[in-house]
């Protein structure tokens, strides 16, 4: 493949550049419209996009900084000193790309290394489709069934179970023949380990049926199977693919992984090429590809509800009162939506499908979140590409319906979609709660648990420290009450030490209920706490109110790839079992 090449995206003449401030300075290409910072200190000059890595906000002057180094952003409040091109809230978390300066005669260049497209590399020309040669058909939440000239290719597929512990449930019933179409498949595409997408209840029947059939994933850093010798899911051709390759399955179809720029450990995306055309698939990506995306694909997927994290739904005490939920939540659709809309406007596909958002908290012990926790609906998202972006052809899918994508691009045809068979179900009306419950509540009763000394040694495995945090851990109950015989504990992350009261000096506080089944599960498994915290099964306050990357990156990424030795460890204690509970926080 080609190496970088450098793009000019500003210009500024020699009397520009001798106006700039010390601090931070701000300018727009007047051709282009895209803005930047340039940064002046007595070393010289250092310069960014003014693009927030988040979700592509604009910054603007932090008026709490006297010293002009720090700028906010103008959607969820990230900040970033520029004078260091880290950002500082989220604090340790990550760091902005900087341009190269060029100073010419008192002028200015700035100039971007942009790698090539990688799917520009062996560009083909569109051949002509066939209908019926390439169909898309929806099973369920990001799940799709796609037939690409014989070749059948699933996505993600999710057809049975919850994920994230039990706080997520199918929104959406699979039609009746989605294990044939997943078990017949060809070869099967897992963007990312969250487990909406890699859902291990899915795929133990996928291994009882066929084993060894070919499952890509992308080369994470975390691998996406991480867990799958500890599952006793029996999977035995999982294939693990560079980024920005194309990876040929046959003369007509071909697939490329690309990671996402947000979060290059997790989140993967997808680019499909048959015969020319492309079909893109960001799934839960925040910036795919740190926003490089091919300009007109064929179909573009994505993401679209939002809802998707604990934050703030979960959290209690100071400003996050109801209404303070309520309307940060209304907000924060907004924002998603018109987001998804300036997507398609810039990347014009010919066709549009929001999917990866049909999950519900159907269990009953969740109907808060339930309530609260209101999604964006793809009909909406939809209405508003069709008065933005009229040009885009959008498809609102239903369990069971087939997208015929040589009449979708077809402006004669009107009906490139096939209704399901009548009488299929759309949306799911009963659950297994009482399976998966049962699952969970098996940890309460572990011999682990008797002993107080579990605590350092989970801890200690998770290996998490030097960092100035106190953590006060309560099990409770179904409504988070504090459980009489439950532990309550405290964790300082500095020294990783478990005090009885939380030390005299000045620290970061956070106080995290857990639903007792749930965090003796994740804790006996080893398994990450996305479990919790995703699947909206803990209640967090927090002092001050900031948000600890380096806490939950590392909590939710970062753990051990081997669960905790539990059974090594109960060999080297000594009987009877300390059930005191002696470090219970005063």
């Amino acid at each position: 493949m080609s190496g970088q090449r450098a793009n000019e995206v500003l210009a500024l003449s020699a009397e520009d550049v001798a106006s700039f401030k010390f601090g931070i300075n701000f300018r727009k290409n007047p051709n282009d419209g895209k803005c930047y910072l340039i940064y002046k200190e007595e070393a010289g000059l250092k310069a960014c996009r003014n693009q927030c890595k988040h979700q592509g906000g604009v910054f603007i002057t932090d008026m709490e900084d006297l010293n002009r180094q720090t700028v906010k952003c103008t959607k969820h409040n990230w900040k970033l000193n520029v004078s260091t091109m880290r950002y500082s809230n989220p604090p340790d978390s990550f760091s902005q790309e900087e341009l190269e300066v060029e100073l010419l005669d008192g002028g200015l260049r700035l100039l971007e290394l942009v790698p090539q497209d990688p799917w520009l590399e062996e560009q083909r020309d569109p051949q002509p489709l066939e209908p019926g040669e390439a169909t898309v058909t929806y099973l369920s939440h990001a799940c799709m069934a796609l037939s690409l000239g014989g070749v059948r290719v699933v996505f993600d597929p999710w057809l049975t179970g919850p994920a994230f512990a039990r706080g997520w449930w199918l929104l959406h019933q699979p039609p009746h023949d989605a294990w044939d179409l997943l078990c017949s498949a060809d070869f099967i595409y897992i963007s990312h380990m969250h487990s909406d997408h890699l859902s291990y209840p899915t795929l133990k029947v996928l291994a009882e049926r066929r084993p060894d059939i070919p499952i890509y994933v992308g080369d994470t850093s975390r691998p996406v199977f991480w867990y799958l010798q500890h599952s006793n899911v029996k999977l035995t051709n999982i294939k693990v693919v560079p980024f920005g390759i194309w990876q040929n399955v046959n003369q007509h179809l071909r697939f490329m992984i690309l990671m996402d720029g947000v979060h290059p450990a997790l989140d993967t995306c997808l680019l499909l090429d048959y015969k020319g055309h492309i079909i893109m698939n960001t799934v839960d990506c925040t910036r795919p590809n740190s926003g490089r995306l091919p300009l007109r694909p064929d179909l573009l997927m994505t993401d679209f509800a939002g809802g998707a994290s604990g934050f703030p739904m979960t959290f209690c005490s100071g400003k996050y009162t109801e209404a303070w939920k309520e309307d940060f939540i209304r907000t924060e659709r907004r924002k998603l939506l018109h987001y998804k809309v300036q997507l398609v406007k810039t990347l014009q596909p010919r066709v549009y499908c929001p999917f990866a958002g049909y999950f519900t908290e159907a269990h009953p012990s969740d109907t808060y979140i339930k309530n609260i926790n209101i999604k964006n609906k793809a009909e909406d998202l939809n209405a508003e590409i069709n008065k933005m972006a009229p040009n885009v052809t959008t498809w609102t899918p239903k369990p069971g319906a087939t997208l015929d994508l040589a009449l979708a691009l077809d402006p004669q045809h009107s009906d490139a979609v096939r209704a399901p068979p009548p009488g299929t179900p759309v949306y799911k009306d009963r659950w297994d709660f009482q399976r998966y419950d049962q699952e969970l509540r098996s940890a309460v009763g572990s011999q682990v648990f008797k002993h107080l000394a579990w605590v350092q040694q989970y801890y200690t495995w998770a290996g998490f420290r030097n960092y100035n945090l106190v953590v006060r851990v309560i099990e409770t109950d179904e409504d988070f009450a504090p459980l009489a015989d439950g532990w309550d504990y405290l964790v300082d992350f500095l020294d990783l030490t478990f005090p009885l009261s939380r030390p005299i000096r000045e620290h970061n506080y956070l106080e995290i209920r857990n639903r007792v089944g749930v965090m003796r599960y994740v804790v006996l498994n080893g398994l990450l706490w996305d479990s919790l915290y995703i699947g909206f099964q803990n209640r967090i306050s927090r002092d001050p109110d900031v948000y600890h990357h380096r806490f939950w990156d590392h909590f939710q990424v970062d753990l051990p790839l081997t669960p905790p030795d539990w059974e090594g460890f109960l060999r080297s204690l000594p009987d009877p079992p300390d059930d005191s509970h002696s470090c219970r926080v005063g």
